[in-house]
């Protein structure tokens, strides 16, 4: 098991198990929406304090010709299947718009 201090979060665990959840994320996500093999993507789970918010959600974004694409996934990485991920057609409306501002991903 990894552990990592960040100033912001303190110590954080991570498991074999969980980086292999984030790879799969990664490599589904790189799969259905036919990315290139050097396309940078990045999946994390975060956790949300809000009301009515899943306590921990994965967040997926890629980037495909210098634009930034996103979307969320409202349960632990670990729990995602590939079913949960958006469907290949969706993949322009995830393209996150010029000057759009969002502090998820």
């Amino acid at each position: 098991m990894t552990v990592r201090y960040t100033p912001m979060l303190g110590f954080i665990k991570k498991s074999p198990e969980h980086s292999l959840a984030l790879d799969q994320v990664r490599a589904w996500t790189r799969e259905r929406f036919k990315l290139a093999d050097d396309a940078a993507i990045l999946v994390a789970e975060v956790a949300c304090a809000l009301p009515g918010c899943a306590p921990l959600e994965t967040v997926v974004a890629f980037w495909v010709d210098e634009r930034r694409h996103h979307f969320k996934v409202f349960k632990p990485v670990a729990a995602v299947e590939s079913d949960d991920l958006p469907f290949a057609w969706q993949k322009e409306s995830l393209a996150v718009p010029e000057g759009f501002g969002c502090d998820c991903c």
